[in-house]
């Protein structure tokens, strides 16, 4: 017969004592410098174990496996079947620049390895994406390290982050360490990586390292430089590098490529020193940069006889947004999937860029004959790509209304307290808060006047989300609990008052009628206690 025992309670307690020790050192180790390569591992890991546990590698196979990459998916099986970099739809139409080219040759080498539109070619595709979102949780921190550490930017004590951010290394460090174990393990953060085959995680990727690069560039969390500019120069070369694959990867974030660069070289100009030398690095850069994207511009003018610097749809987007009846969400593709359809027939019949030319005509005298309609469009645009973009649900289900209910909120939520934080980084003198208002104003800036799609946000996250975090590690929990904290102390120098009474000792105790004070302030509610307490 089996006996149960009962562990008592503190038994339980003290086994689990060290279980939550173990945990908790290893999210906040002793040495930070362990911290990257945990948020890396941790965040690889449950990326792989979600799309590969939910299946999500297991694309649907309606349209011919078009969900398979989309536009990038059939230029990816153009390139390993012969006919190289085509036919972005159904059917052969001929020679594309409908999309940079990164990523349908990731894609491209996936079907190369393992087979076209096949299920272990989808696994190895979200599983790079998975390496591109966990690397992504490594600059979140480094990021959060280099704006909030104590003196980034060469910000003393008196003027900097200790009295302007209000942040000392503890809290600094909390930041990083918040932001970064955040982006590892946010459902949110992680869906582009695990459920879709484009280029978002990989964007994501350049485009937080290359953030990471124009904070080291302009010196923030750093000692003063010595004499010494061979690893300036190295960064600076690097800096091209990221933004040439930035450019192959997602040619819209190039509008802010400007804004990052003057304000990287933004200190020299103002104050006249060092300008040569960051003018050079500049130029340095620039070159890597057109090194980069060069092949690409120089193959477009060869193969489509025309100067194509990254895309060639820009007119044919531009259309959509002049169809007025959506309010200003593209619900259909922009081209017909049915080889048979007309529309296809004529983008087929006079070529990608006379069809891009001439839907760019059209929504131009569209936009003049109706500007209002366009301009209504545009301020939707501008809620849907920070709010929430519209998506179909069931509205006779309940569960349907709730789940759309809670993405919104979500959405939204993550916005808002992403602006809240860059509002009070840079009423805080915060290093690094004007670029992210730059990134937050320009890079979106394009996308309200075409289309919005709720993944043009994601290169933006990581920003939104180390902003979050100093958001509300900086809330200032004595005001936002005096009703509760107040009270507490209050009574707790109250105590010591009445202790001092008891035994006839007055001495520390402010001059004046302190003891009367401490009598009336018995009856008086807590906040009016406070100017006895304080």
């Amino acid at each position: 017969m089996t006996t149960w025992v009962e562990v008592p309670q503190a038994v339980r307690s003290l086994e689990s004592e060290p279980m939550l020790a173990r945990l908790r050192a290893f999210f906040n180790p002793d040495d930070p410098a362990r911290l990257p390569s945990r948020i890396f591992w941790t965040g690889l890991l449950i990326r792989v174990l979600s799309m590969t546990v939910a299946h999500t590698f297991r694309m649907r196979v309606i349209e011919d496996h078009f969900e398979f990459g989309w536009e990038m998916g059939r230029i990816a099986r153009a390139l390993v079947t012969g006919y190289g970099f085509a036919d972005p739809f159904n059917g052969h139409s001929g020679p594309t620049a409908w999309t940079p080219p990164l990523y349908p040759l990731l894609i491209a080498a996936a079907f190369k390895l393992f087979g076209v539109y096949t299920l272990k070619a989808s696994w190895f595709l979200l599983f790079v994406n998975s390496i591109f979102s966990a690397s992504t949780g490594v600059a979140v921190y480094r990021i959060a390290r280099l704006c909030f550490s104590p003196g980034a930017g060469g910000l003393s004590s008196a003027r900097g982050l200790s009295s302007a951010g209000g942040l000392n290394i503890a809290r600094s460090l909390s930041i990083a360490r918040w932001s970064g174990w955040l982006w590892a393990l946010y459902p949110a953060a992680m869906q582009y990586a695990v459920k879709w085959i484009w280029d978002m995680a990989l964007t994501a990727f350049l485009f937080s390292w290359v953030l990471v690069l124009a904070l080291r560039l302009r010196g923030l969390g750093e000692q003063p430089r010595t004499s010494n500019l061979k690893p300036r120069t190295r960064l600076w070369l690097l800096f091209g590098l990221l933004w040439g694959l930035i450019a192959l990867s997602n040619s819209s974030l190039l509008t802010f490529l400007p804004a990052c660069g003057l304000w990287i070289v933004w200190p020299a100009l103002r104050t006249r020193t060092g300008v040569v030398a960051a003018l050079r690095n500049a130029t340095l850069a620039a070159i890597v940069f057109v090194a980069v994207v060069s092949p690409w511009v120089i193959r477009n003018w060869r193969v489509l006889h025309a100067f194509v610097p990254m895309r060639s749809n820009f007119g044919a987007e531009l259309y959509e947004a002049t169809t007025f009846s959506n309010d200003g969400f593209p619900w259909m593709a922009t081209l017909p999937l049915a080889e048979t359809a007309p529309e296809f027939r004529r983008y087929e019949r006079i070529g990608e860029i006379a069809y891009s030319k001439q839907q760019g005509e059209i929504a131009k005298a569209k936009i003049r004959a109706h500007p209002d309609l366009f301009a209504k469009n545009a301020l939707r645009r501008v809620f849907f790509f920070w709010v929430s973009v519209p998506h179909p649900y069931d509205s006779d289900k309940l569960g349907s209304i709730l789940t759309e209910a809670v993405r919104r909120v979500n959405f939204a939520f993550l916005s808002f307290s992403g602006i809240l934080g860059l509002a009070l980084a840079i009423r805080r003198h915060i290093p690094g808060a004007w670029l992210f208002f730059w990134a937050f104003a320009i890079y979106p800036f394009l996308y309200y006047f075409v289309t919005v799609q709720a993944r043009f946000r994601h290169p933006l996250e990581p920003i939104i989300c180390v902003l979050s975090v100093y958001l509300f590690q900086s809330a200032d929990r004595t005001r936002a609990w005096s009703w509760f904290a107040a009270g507490r102390e209050y009574e707790a120098k109250l105590a010591v008052l009445r202790a001092a009474i008891d035994e006839g000792d007055a001495s520390g105790i402010a001059e004046g009628d302190v003891f009367a004070r401490v009598r009336r302030a018995r009856n008086l509610p807590a906040k009016e206690r406070r100017a006895v307490g304080d």
